[in-house]
């Protein structure tokens, strides 16, 4: 291993954490690691970092730190709380880096905290990031990262090292942007996790085959990254604990309507998603992976259903479970765009990163696009289209939603798309593209 390279203090060796870290020593970086749970320090160890003992003993003598725990909570014990904290250990100038999705406002917490303590000569530098657990371990994460200039320049290497080399934003307006970008996307992937399970669970009540259903979305206009990534696991119940706890993407949508709330910002699908997420947690499926939501539509395996006849019958019901999606994905790209927009994050850069991380779908590349054009100045952009009216997309959510509720099946997104684009509707945007819809957030 080069000794030219320094060391990196590393906390929360977590399914994303763990990713990141090992990706590091496979760079031949020498990380010390730290978290709560003795076994996930000793499997790093076995993957060869050093383990620490204590949080102060992953700092003292790291001039490069990372911190990538669930929550601020978290986050704030690890730092200044712990008698052994993070921040005190660190030597005078070290960089260190808050990985943690968190809202805004706990990073800017941060730097004043560090103000206060006296610590200003640490380089904060706010960088959420996105990708999974797989992209972790390669080092190509999407990463979003807001600071002063200072710290940039000293971080800036290490950031590269976990990212993909396109997929490093960074976002002007210094600490607190970055998880502001963070948020954003994570409207488009808080509703794209419940939507595969809203529409997993559709297709059995309806006695469609899971996996001709799976492949038909992925190979049509409803393609989505949530749902390529968690079908597998709703198609062989791998929620025990599976690889995304609920926990976590409840804690992010509730980062998201926190922020709307105090910015007094709708964010009507994010608000029904984090309550269907609460009523998970209270069934007590919060370390279960998020892909077992489809329990909340269907409580057996999507697998074992008593199978429709008839073909036209079939390819008609996958075809409305595939618009159903188109709705919802509208919608959600809509509300990530317009509240990207109201809290000042650019437009093109959301649009470069979502396109192709977590939130990704085909409506957000397409419909996002026209989106984004139109609140550019490009008025023609939300006119007539290749794909279908807003009108149209009324008329098919209208039909799947009417017959999820004769299957006794809940719809609490597409019903919620369907309200969306109804008000669009009835405000004359009818014959125009479906991307007109965000003209309902008026921004």
């Amino acid at each position: 291993m080069s000794s030219t390279k320094p060391t990196i203090g590393f906390c929360g060796l977590g399914s994303m954490g763990f990713g990141m870290a090992t990706n590091l020593v496979k760079n031949d970086y020498q990380v010390k690691g730290y978290d709560v749970f003795p076994k996930a320090v000793e499997r790093f160890q076995e993957a060869g970092g050093i383990p620490a003992s204590t949080l102060a003993d992953s700092a003292e003598g790291n001039m490069f730190y990372i911190c990538m725990v669930a929550s601020a909570p978290q986050a704030q014990i690890a730092l200044f709380d712990d008698p052994k904290a993070i921040i005190p250990a660190l030597p005078k100038g070290a960089t260190f880096l808050l990985c943690s999705t968190v809202p805004s406002a706990y990073a800017q917490s941060v730097a004043k905290q560090l103000h206060t303590i006296g610590r200003s000569d640490i380089h904060l530098i706010d960088a959420p990031v996105s990708g999974g657990a797989g992209r972790a371990r390669a080092g190509t994460l999407s990463i979003m990262a807001g600071a002063s200039p200072a710290a940039l320049e000293h971080g800036q290497w290490l950031l590269a090292a976990m990212s993909d080399p396109a997929k490093l934003f960074v976002v002007d307006g210094g600490i607190g942007q970055g998880s502001n970008m963070k948020m954003v996307h994570q409207v488009l992937a808080g509703i794209h996790i419940l939507a595969t399970g809203e529409a997993m669970g559709l297709a059995a009540r309806w006695g469609l085959d899971a996996r001709a259903v799976r492949e038909a979305v992925l190979a049509s206009e409803a393609w989505n990254w949530m749902f390529e990534n968690r079908t597998p696991r709703v198609l062989t119940e791998d929620y025990f604990p599976g690889e995304s706890a609920l926990t976590i993407i409840l804690k992010d949508v509730g980062i998201v309507t926190a922020m709307a709330r105090l910015a007094g910002f709708p964010t009507p699908m994010s608000g029904i998603a984090e309550q269907v997420y609460t009523a998970g947690l209270a069934r007590g499926w919060g370390p279960n992976d998020d892909a077992g939501m489809v329990r909340t539509y269907y409580p057996d395996p999507v697998t074992k259903v008593e199978r429709i006849q008839g073909e036209d019958e079939i390819k008609r019901r996958t075809r409305l479970i595939i618009r159903m999606l188109v709705g919802i994905h509208v919608c959600a790209a809509a509300e990530s765009i317009a509240f990207a927009k109201h809290v000042g994050i650019p437009l093109e850069q959301l649009y470069t990163l979502a396109v192709d991380a977590a939130g990704g779908s085909q409506m957000f590349r397409e419909c996002g696009k026209d989106m984004i054009r139109g609140l550019t100045g490009d008025a023609d952009a939300w006119k007539t289209t290749a794909r279908s009216s807003l009108g149209t997309l009324v008329k098919d959510l209208s039909e799947g939603v009417n017959e999820a509720f004769e299957a006794k099946c809940p719809t609490f997104l597409a019903s919620g798309a369907l309200n969306l684009l109804t008000i669009a509707q009835r405000q004359g945007e009818a014959g125009n593209s479906d991307a007109s819809i965000i003209k309902i957030w008026n921004v």
